[in-house]
């Protein structure tokens, strides 16, 4: 077992902190004739969801519950509400969603947190009843793409933002910590309640372009025309940098890259791990990407589940804010920077990702 892996091991036990797993309830008789039933709803459609499937497909194995795992047809938070609806009327017992909207749907979350177990995971609803958030740090992991562009592109330039929809608070965290970033700025006293900067704002050599390109509920296929649009809104522009903040869209944009004879061209920093966005990191398209582990989301959620189901007194101990910390990944390995984690090979990456999903 490799140092990362036993890491990885060690972060699920300290996800939980003291809940155990076991296939015991309270009174000491079996559960496992019972098999619970839990669920986790995604926000979108996307390849994303596959690896965080796979987390949740491992952890049922180990704990002996039923996961139901659903994903919208688009990123529109009355399509999860359905789902949702459909997924208590059938009896699941908790539930872990990547919420799409936080501050409209948060009345709608209470109500189901008053009938369900509710975890939020990859996308949070703090000001919710959900008794934990599970994921990334997206501001944090927002300042880390910002410093990635400023390695990539030194002599400064424009810096263009794609995005699902700014409802969601990653996206509005992502997009805000690269801005702070690249502008100097401390994080805000409160990540999960601030105001997004403008669009357009300049720092130094840097300027951000005049809007930030959003692709919900269509998704990818809405992505790639966005890319597009904005290669030819900067034809003029000397240097430009693309990123891509959800795991569609740096695929996205190089695809449009390839279409205009732009490869190598225009930069590109990315967010997620996509097999196109490591393909485009190893042929030097990409210069890195942040990725999160989904694969933990997905276990992780269900293994809290499951003891929370098991064990009513389970939510007292349980940690309400549960960071998985991120990785950098490059086309080669290197030492950590600025207090980052060490840059990751692409390549060993990936063949760890195969491993977890069961492609290896």
């Amino acid at each position: 077992m490799t140092l990362r892996n036993v890491g990885l091991v060690l972060l699920a036990g300290v996800c939980v902190m003291t809940l155990s797993c076991g296939t015991r309830g309270t009174g000491g008789t079996s559960t496992a004739a019972k098999r619970p039933k839990v669920a986790f709803v995604t926000n979108n459609p996307e390849e994303f969801w596959t690896i965080v499937e796979a987390g949740c497909r491992k952890a049922e194995a180990e704990t002996g519950v039923e996961v139901i795992f659903r994903r919208p047809s688009q990123g529109d938070s009355a399509v999860q509400k359905e789902i949702i609806d459909t997924l208590i009327n059938q009896g699941v017992e908790a539930i872990a969603v990547s919420v799409i909207d936080p501050v409209n749907q948060t009345d709608y979350l209470n109500e189901i947190a008053s009938k369900v177990k509710l975890l939020a995971v990859d996308n949070d609803a703090p000001n919710s009843k959900r008794l934990a958030y599970i994921g990334t740090d997206n501001y944090s992991a927002g300042r880390a793409v910002g410093k990635l562009i400023k390695e990539v592109m030194p002599e400064g330039g424009v810096i263009a933002m794609f995005v699902g929809q700014m409802e969601a608070l990653n996206a509005r965290q992502r997009r805000q910590g690269v801005i702070d970033e690249i502008a100097g700025r401390p994080a805000p006293p409160d990540p999960n309640n601030f105001t997004p900067s403008p669009d357009g704002e300049v720092h130094g050599k840097y300027r951000f372009h005049n809007r930030t390109y959003l692709d919900q509920p269509e998704g990818a296929g809405r992505a790639k025309e966005n890319a597009v649009n904005c290669l030819t809104e900067l034809a003029d522009e000397p240097n430009v940098c693309m990123v891509g903040l959800w795991a569609y869209n740096p695929p996205a944009i190089l695809s449009a890259l390839r279409d205009r004879n732009k490869v190598g061209k225009v930069k590109v920093v990315a967010f997620d791990e996509m097999e196109a966005t490591l393909d485009g990191i190893r042929d030097g398209e990409i210069y890195a990407t942040v990725v999160q582990q989904p694969f933990l989301f997905g276990y992780q959620s269900v293994k809290t589940m499951a003891e929370l189901v098991r064990n009513p007194d389970a939510a007292r101990t349980l940690n309400p804010q549960q960071y998985v910390p991120y990785r950098i990944i490059m086309k080669e390995a290197g030492p950590a920077k600025d207090g980052e984690p060490p840059r990751e090979a692409v390549e060993e990456f990936r063949q760890e990702l195969r491993r977890l999903t069961g492609k290896g």
